[in-house]
């Protein structure tokens, strides 16, 4: 066991040394983050979605905004579209699954607006119908992602992709990206303190 779990924070690392090393992923966590900035900066706001895992991904990146990260400041708009069960479960049951975010992306979202999905293997269709409800809207969308990217890639504005084809290394990843993120944004938006 004392290998397993050696092997497992490596693993950990390498995935995120593969980042680090790579420019297109610093330029594309700066263009999250300046999307961001210019969307709060313009009385817009954040949805955050994603399944299972990621789902408590969104929650965590939202409190985040809401609460804070580092510094003490005013509250971000951002919305987890993960924690309305009601909301979810009228739309599983009226619709299906694969309508639980796009149903609150059109409700919910305005132009101007960032859609944030976080699909581990970027295939999830409910976020890819949020996506393709956004764009008709005017909201740029986010995806952070792994493995391949699959078809969630092709309907995100921005497309992350963690170089890793193993789940919980990616998961570990897309939390350090959203963590970064938030970084950025407050410390962009309300100084360093």
């Amino acid at each position: 066991m004392r290998n397993l779990i050696i092997n497992q924070i490596n693993e950990s690392i390498e995935a995120k040394r593969k980042m680090a090393e790579d420019d297109r992923y610093v330029d594309e966590i700066l263009k999250a983050s300046d999307t961001l900035i210019e969307a709060f900066k313009n009385g817009n706001k954040v949805l955050i979605c994603g399944n299972g895992g990621s789902a408590a991904d969104a929650q965590h990146i939202v409190g985040e905004f809401v609460s804070k990260f580092r510094l003490e400041r005013a509250s971000l708009p951002a919305i987890a579209l993960t924690t309305n069960t009601s909301i979810i479960s009228a739309i599983g049951n009226d619709y299906e699954y694969n309508f639980i975010f796009q149903r609150q992306v059109e409700g919910l979202g305005k132009r101007g607006d960032v859609l944030i999905g976080i699909s581990t293997s970027g295939n999830s269709a409910n976020i890819t119908r949020a996506f393709k409800q956004a764009k008709k809207m005017g909201i740029y969308t986010i995806a952070l992602l792994g493995k391949d990217g699959g078809e969630n890639k092709e309907f995100a504005d921005l497309p992350i992709i963690v170089p890793s084809e193993d789940t919980p290394r990616v998961q570990e990843s897309h939390i350090m990206i959203g963590h970064i993120i938030c970084d950025i944004v407050e410390k962009t938006l309300f100084g360093e303190k």
